[in-house]
């Protein structure tokens, strides 16, 4: 499930949804028609910034237990970090059932380009598929086209695809089910 916390336009978590479904073999996705709300003691008010760990947490205790073939991707639009890192595109609870990834720094205006609505949507799968692929147990991956790869910056996300590479795809192959988003 595809699930908005705080508001996200409802169109971005439908094209989110539908990305998914046409283009990434491993995940069947629906898109949640309501949203959690963001939580205040996720608010790092000197850092101006949400802590994604906290926000994690709190989607997997609003779920509980789930399906072991099922995720929950919650999705945000603001600015998260995680301890160590001045920002982050996303986190996920490896081999868990849970992950989060933010638009905040996925949209071309962030970087003081036009509105480029086609590359938005392109980096929000790219991060998607990258945090469900944690959920499955897959590592950072070397090879800089896989979308497992690490995203220090949106360069690094602009380059990769959003498809697994052989090696991650092989992984993955040895799973039988489909898993539901």
């Amino acid at each position: 499930m595809i699930q908005p916390i705080g508001f996200v336009e409802p169109s971005i978590i439908e094209r989110l949804a539908f990305d998914i479904n046409s283009k990434v073999k491993f995940f069947r996705a629906i898109a949640s028609e309501y949203e959690l709300p963001l939580i205040d003691e996720a608010y790092n008010s000197r850092r101006m910034q949400y802590n994604s760990s906290i926000i994690l947490d709190y989607l997997s205790r609003s779920f509980g237990r789930i399906s072991s073939n099922y995720r929950v991707l919650g999705v945000l639009d603001v600015d998260i970090y995680a301890d160590a890192l001045n920002f982050v595109f996303g986190e996920a609870m490896l081999g868990g059932g849970f992950a989060v990834i933010s638009l905040f720094r996925l949209r071309p205006e962030f970087y003081g380009y036009s509105t480029d609505m086609e590359l938005f949507f392109e980096r929000a799968l790219k991060e998607a598929v990258h945090e469900l692929g944690h959920t499955l147990g897959l590592r950072h991956c070397p090879n800089r086209r896989c979308v497992m790869h690490f995203s220090n910056s949106i360069v690094d996300t602009d380059f990769k695809s959003y498809m697994f590479c052989s090696e991650c795809e092989f992984k993955l192959m040895g799973m039988t089910l489909k898993f539901k988003v």
